[in-house]
């Protein structure tokens, strides 16, 4: 039997899904995507899927990935989605299949404990820092018992906690062979494992990051594949750039003073200088944060010699200034290398420092684009503009060249807002590549509502994001919360999250929930509520990182409110040197750039609603140019058909009628 028909009938009303899955139930389009992902397995090339919400595309690409019986290397776009894979969905179909399959799954340095750093972790002068202790003191105790070293095994422990720094390493500060601690490193088991399994799960941040600097071990897996798919592909290009660029930070600097200072004892014994060198780089580092009035938050334009609002001669004064610091450490670390693996770590980092400091000293290569953040770190940035050359040159096109029968999959909710995906194939470096879309199976017609307030004031308007709190107000009294707001910047959450907190005082009964208030992950399960039981009374407000991958079916949401179109900011380096390319192109920057990237963010923050064949609710965008503009119109174009509610009447009407026909407990 080949690889199709083994797919399609394990998808079959009799299959073993269907047998063994409670949940499942055949979907014409999950099996299209399904049997067309095995025709690609089996005679290489590439596929591009656009699989609508509820189409089961995850079971569409694994069952033929597991039933191929070849190394399969599996990419997504966040960790989370990662461990659900590697933790959950391939063991369950694996063993629901019959297939003796061994996994492994893979993540950055950062994910892992590094055993020799938490034995020195307590020296560190933030451990003194309660939380800090807490956590340390929760790692120290797990350490003794985990296997994998994988951080996301501690569920209690913040993803944004200081500590994980100090208990993980970095390409910079890792010892490498060197290790007295390299017989145990976690880090280099994962690797191990990895070579030895059939199924691999990554992200797509690990797999840039390896095209550029190859110490993850992607690089010496990926021949050994024969198909490669990538889960949540539309966000590949944004992902991407981020590594295939350079940047250097203050923080890194920061970094090298500290841990040379802490190596003094050894150093001393080579030169009386070390600390005069090291106040003197810290000196050209404020200097330079000084000069880039760093502490205000900012992301600054740079074409020429120097980035925008930053007078040219004392930028490149300042960059010499910690060049010369560098190169008289690197001098002075060069005479003890040889004494420690520690020593010479640090040398090497010196360097690398160097000649990225050398690079943002010279012109800017074309298909770049360079800028300045500023904050707390000044951080330059060198970046291509898209992946686009990357994938045709070291990945997809690389092996196509060489007569390969690799399979490349590439599957999200939203890859375009055209039928031809060209937005996102030429941004990837794709074009040529098969092209299928599979419809949601969900009525949207019956399931969902839209409605685009028309006594809205536009966005540019000052009062905007008030008039956003009073509809969402009174549309969270209707239902009891049961409302995600999404915003387009952390501006307008702020003002409407602080708006709602006056509106629902803890005496309501309405919980307000603001993004970074607590983790992404104890926000989500606040706002779901524990399964089974009653409905939470929520309203949670966040911006861009909760407009996908959230997932929230039944009564727990009804209402998803939008306050604007999103657009990307025209002023942010990255999008303002890619309109310009376009427009050398002679194409237009707001019909083939700024238009389908905002009609597929639209997209995915709408998904968020319905997620079940069961789910009713409202999607409310806040933005007039929905309605009133030609593009407005083109993008209502790219959701899905929704019955249209016309006036603020209807609008109470279809949540009061949300509240009737509610499958749980409303409270």
């Amino acid at each position: 039997m080949g690889l199709q028909d083994a797919v399609g009938r394990a998808f079959d009303t009799d299959g073993p899904l269907a047998r063994s899955v409670a949940e499942f139930k055949p979907r014409p389009g999950q099996t299209l995507m399904a049997r067309e992902v095995a025709r690609t397995m089996d005679s290489g090339g590439v596929l591009a899927v656009e699989a609508g919400t509820g189409v089961g595309k995850t079971f569409a690409y694994l069952v033929p990935a597991l039933l191929s019986g070849e190394r399969v290397l599996l990419s997504t776009a966040t960790k989370a989605l990662q461990d659900q894979l590697f933790g959950r969905d391939i063991p369950r179909l694996a063993a629901v299949l019959g297939l003796p399959v061994r996994t492994a799954m893979l993540k950055g340095r950062s994910s892992y404990l590094c055993v020799q750093r938490l034995e020195s972790a307590r020296h560190d002068v933030q451990a003194g820092i309660p939380l800090v202790q807490r956590d340390l003191a929760r790692i120290e105790a797990w350490s003794a018992a985990t296997r994998s070293g994988d951080l996301a095994e501690l569920v209690q422990l913040d993803d944004r906690s200081p500590v994980i720094p100090l208990v993980t390493s970095t390409r910079e500060n890792c010892l490498g062979g060197q290790c007295p601690k390299v017989h145990v490193c976690h880090v280099n088991l994962a690797r191990r494992e990895a070579m030895d399994a059939d199924v691999v799960v990554i992200n797509h941040h690990l797999f840039f990051a390896d095209l550029n600097i190859r110490e993850s071990g992607v690089a010496e897996l990926l021949p050994t594949v024969t198909s490669v798919v990538f889960d949540e592909a539309h966000q590949l290009n944004e992902i991407g750039v981020q590594f295939l660029g350079r940047q250097l930070t203050t923080g890194q600097l920061d970094g090298l003073r500290r841990d040379i200072a802490f190596q003094g004892p050894q150093l001393a014994l080579g030169s009386a200088d070390w600390r005069r060198l090291l106040d003197e780089l810290g000196d050209s580092i404020a200097s330079l944060r000084d000069l880039c009035s760093a502490g205000e938050s900012d992301r600054r334009s740079w074409f020429g010699d120097s980035p925008l609002g930053v007078p040219t001669a004392p930028w490149a004064d300042r960059l010499a200034d910690i060049h010369a610091c560098l190169q008289l450490l690197d001098m002075t670390l060069r005479n003890l290398e040889e004494s420690s693996p520690v020593l010479k770590g640090l040398r090497e980092r010196t360097g690398v420092l160097m000649s990225t400091l050398d690079l943002f000293a010279s012109p800017m290569p074309p298909g770049f684009v360079r800028w300045l953040e500023t904050g707390n770190h000044i951080r330059l940035v060198q970046s291509p503009l898209d992946i686009a050359q990357t994938m045709q040159t070291r990945v997809v096109g690389q092996e196509s060249a060489a007569g390969s029968r690799k399979s490349w999959i590439f599957t999200s909710a939203t890859l375009g807002s055209d039928v031809s995906m060209s937005w996102f194939l030429e941004s990837c470096g794709l074009q040529g590549a098969q092209v299928l879309h599979v419809e949601s199976p969900f009525d949207y017609a019956v399931q969902a509502a839209m409605y685009i307030p028309a006594h809205m004031p536009k966005p540019s308007d000052p009062s905007h994001s008030a008039c956003v709190a009073l509809l969402v107000a009174r549309g969270a009294e209707i239902l009891r919360g049961r409302t995600l707001v999404l915003t387009t910047s952390l501006r307008a959450m702020r003002t409407i999250g602080e708006a709602l907190h006056i509106h629902f005082p803890p005496s309501q009964g309405i919980e307000v929930l603001v993004q970074g208030q607590a983790p992404k992950r104890e926000l989500i399960e606040r706002f779901c509520g524990a399964e089974g039981g009653a409905v939470p009374k929520c309203i949670l407000i966040a911006s861009f990182s909760f407009w996908e991958g959230i997932d929230v079916p039944g009564d727990a949401l009804q209402m998803v409110v939008i306050d604007k179109l999103p657009f990307a900011s025209p002023g942010d380096p990255l999008v303002e040197a890619r309109a310009r390319h376009v427009e050398s192109l002679g194409k237009s920057p707001f019909q083939h750039y700024h238009l389908p990237q905002a009609a597929i963010a639209l997209r995915q923050g709408a998904g968020r609603l319905i997620r079940r064949e069961t789910d009713r609710g409202v999607l409310v965008v806040c933005d007039v140019r929905l309605s009133q503009m030609a593009y407005g119109r083109r993008m209502q174009a790219a959701l899905p058909a929704m019955q249209a509610i016309a006036n603020h009447g209807q609008f109470e009407a279809a949540l009061l009628a949300l509240t009737r026909t509610s499958t749980k407990d409303s409270g």
